[in-house]
């Protein structure tokens, strides 16, 4: 019923690790939940589910504790439900994630021959014989990864996180994300390994374009935790690259590189974790203190907040792979392992992939800094842009406790690296993996070194002294010259210096939006109020700018469009046509046993054609009938 293998410890140990800090800043934030009780109930019970998940050892109890956790984490969407967009968001949360229950459903199924209670081991030789094996793949994929948050499954991340208590937000992206990875990490090797090219391939492009869409929509938001979600996507892509990679090498026999992305994958899923989950509790005590998500009634909290304003400027650092952060030593990792492929000359989907894959990691990069740049300089930094701002204090003791505990994970994770990297390359040497923990620390744990042919060499602890070193002397050499201090208003070139004079969250990603005008197709609103009916001379003016993602426009609202259709013509022939609609249903049920049986057992062209000749004739004489 339960297993406890090296890759489910390492992710219990993940959960915990997320869920101790994130106690104490939910004991913080529950006297501003109305429904204590409630929100307790469902909480434990989503801590608990996530557990089971990484845990189980069975189809039956996998698929009860996942259940469990879409459950119970929907519920924790709904704690406060007095906005429209809430109960919305907790819609399409729900539409989604058992979208995604569908797929995995299929999935064991058909690896277990509808025995739900069989183990991991037991599925493989099922999958094996099973005569499409790319299908289970995809089963597999969109039931994980639509959880995850990959594009173009991942539309619902930027209205579930705002919407959800702020403990939630940190945990459903710092943890429960992860879930969903471990679910392709644990059956894409216990059950569906070995891999052919076209699969690695396939991730690689789907984390490039998931690490690309999160970060361009993150850079122009301006709420908060909607900004937070859609990096959770890029940071989603950018697991994706490594473990693609991962499954390249491994296919092509380099599995020495192959351990080494995979441990980068997995280092970055940690790191995820750590500064993500940090990252929305600075932002859920900001939203507490202001009363709003909007980025642009922030500005010069560094103040009245310190401990979050510095705790969330330490994410904000790690999130950006900043030397020596530990989102930078994994990203480095990442790079390293694709800056390896040079050998590859073979495959030519392979020669388009990985470029486009280094490209949109590099992108990624840059466009990263500059949205926590913004999200942290237009929130904490300047004049204050609101009442509420103004007035705001730091939060309490509890939800700071919270705060600075997961901040000393995440330095952890940075000055304890080469502990972390042993253990996760333990974990692949169980999985029938070379160890790659020598070449990587060949010189002891100064030094890392990348395993491929003339790799790079990064020494994360000799840049951390020497960060602290020089700033170290700046501040002796201050003190020691007895440098004076003079204090003075901002010059603004002979201008009144005022909040309306400094830059706005849309301003600040103005250039950008322009440039990916075709991606974002943004409407434009400005309102003006004139003086004496002279169009050029006005007191006010606004311009507010809305986005609807990409996806979410050509995609979903087209399936709505069609799904709504399609609902309405069935009701018309189940409450008119009384004999045309059973004659759909007995149609249905042919078409599904057909189905079962091309996807369960070989089938000959002939046999085929047949059985669709008489779908269609069935179609045209019970369905259709004749037109008069």
């Amino acid at each position: 019923m339960f297993l406890y293998d090296t890759l489910s410890l390492i992710f219990v140990a993940l959960i915990l690790l997320g869920t101790v800090p994130n106690l104490f800043y939910s004991a913080g934030y529950l006297p501003h939940i109305e429904r204590k009780s409630y929100y307790l109930v469902h909480y434990f019970a989503f801590i608990f589910s996530m557990i089971g998940v990484v845990l189980s050892a069975n189809a039956l109890v996998f698929l009860f504790f996942w259940e469990l956790m879409s459950l119970s984490s929907w519920q924790l969407i709904l704690t406060e439900p007095k906005e429209k967009s809430t109960i919305e968001a907790a819609r399409f949360y729900f539409f989604m994630t058992h979208f995604g229950f569908v797929f995995l459903l299929l999935f064991f199924l058909i690896v277990t021959n509808g025995d739900l209670e069989i183990g991991f081991a037991q599925m493989k030789s099922i999958a094996t014989a099973f005569a499409y094996p790319t299908m289970l793949f995809f089963f597999l994929i969109l039931g994980f990864l639509s959880k995850a948050g990959a594009v173009p499954v991942h539309v619902w991340l930027p209205y579930a996180h705002p919407a959800a208590p702020s403990p939630v937000s940190a945990l459903m992206s710092g943890v429960m994300l992860k879930v969903a990875l471990y679910g392709m990490f644990r059956f894409l090797f216990d059950v569906l390994y070995p891999w052919p090219l076209e699969w690695g391939t396939f991730i690689l492009i789907i984390g490039s374009i998931t690490a690309l869409v999160g970060i361009l929509y993150a850079m122009i938001e301006h709420d908060i935790k909607a900004l937070l979600a859609n990096s959770s996507i890029e940071n989603i892509g950018i697991i994706l690259i490594a473990f693609g990679m991962g499954m390249i090498f491994d296919t092509l026999g380099m599995h020495t590189l192959s351990t080494f992305s995979f441990i980068a994958a997995l280092f970055h899923i940690f790191n995820h974790m750590g500064f993500k989950s940090l990252l929305f509790m600075g932002a859920g005590a900001v939203l507490h203190q202001t009363h709003t998500k909007n980025i642009e009634k922030y500005g010069g909290l560094i103040k009245a907040m310190p401990v979050t304003a510095f705790t969330f400027l330490f994410a904000a650092m790690s999130i950006t792979a900043l030397p020596p952060s530990n989102g930078f030593l994994s990203e480095w990792m990442i790079f390293q392992s694709m800056l390896s492929s040079s050998n590859i000359t073979d495959d030519m989907s392979l020669k388009l992939a990985i470029p486009f894959a280094i490209f949109a990691l590099a992108m990624t990069g840059g466009l990263a800094i500059a949205t926590f740049i913004k999200a942290y300089g237009i929130s904490f930094l300047g004049l204050h842009r609101s009442t509420n701002a103004k007035h705001a204090k730091e939060v309490n003791l509890f939800m700071q406790t919270g705060m600075v505990l997961m901040a000393l994970f995440i330095a952890s994770l940075m000055l304890f690296a080469p502990e972390f990297l042993k253990f996760f390359d333990g974990l692949f040497v169980a999985m029938g993996l070379p160890s790659v923990y020598a070449q990587i620390f060949p010189q002891g744990i100064l030094s890392m070194h990348s395993v491929g042919v003339n790799g790079g060499v990064v020494s994360p602890l000799i840049l951390l002294a020497a960060l602290i070193g020089v700033t170290s002397l700046l501040i002796f050499a201050y003190k020691l010259l007895g440098v004076k201090e003079r204090i003075y208003h901002t010059w603004a070139c002979g201008y009144k210096t005022s909040a309306a004079t400094q830059y706005t969250s849309t301003g600040f990603s103005g250039v950008m939006r322009r440039f990916f005008n075709w991606l974002y197709q943004p409407q434009e609103h400005i309102t003006k109020q004139n003086l004496a009916g002279h169009e050029t001379k006005f007191s006010d003016a606004s311009y507010e700018v809305r986005i609807k993602p990409l996806f979410e426009r050509s995609i979903y609202e087209n399936i709505k469009k069609l799904t709504n259709i399609i609902s309405y013509w069935v009701y018309r022939l189940a409450h008119f046509e009384q004999t045309r609609y059973p004659a759909m249903i007995f149609n249905l049920m042919l078409f599904i046993l057909f189905s079962y049986r091309v996807f369960t057992h070989e089938v000959t062209w002939e046999s085929l054609m047949i059985e669709s000749a008489m779908m269609l004739i069935s179609i045209k004489i019970l369905v259709i009938g004749d037109k008069k």
